[in-house]
């Protein structure tokens, strides 16, 4: 996710963790390698293509550096 604001861009922090629960309207807690948890939902492609997920699949996640506590999953890792 790339952000044009200005003259500058503003990236996504790419990052990994375990899907803990799944919540309703394609909603998930994924816990963070530094322990912390996130709500996070798939993104367009994802379910496009109807790609399942379940309690303890690895996930790739983009999250805004403004708010920590959401972000989108991007790739299933297993």
């Amino acid at each position: 996710m790339r952000k044009s604001v200005g003259d500058g861009e503003e990236k996504a922090v790419e990052v990994e963790g375990v899907i803990t629960s799944v919540l309703a309207g394609t909603q998930f807690r994924v816990q963070l390698q530094s322990g912390h948890e996130v709500l996070a939902h798939i993104s367009g492609k994802m379910r496009k293509r109807f790609i399942r997920l379940v309690v303890g699949d690895r996930v790739k996640m983009d999250m805004s550096p403004y708010d920590v506590t959401k972000a989108r999953i991007t790739f299933r890792l297993g």
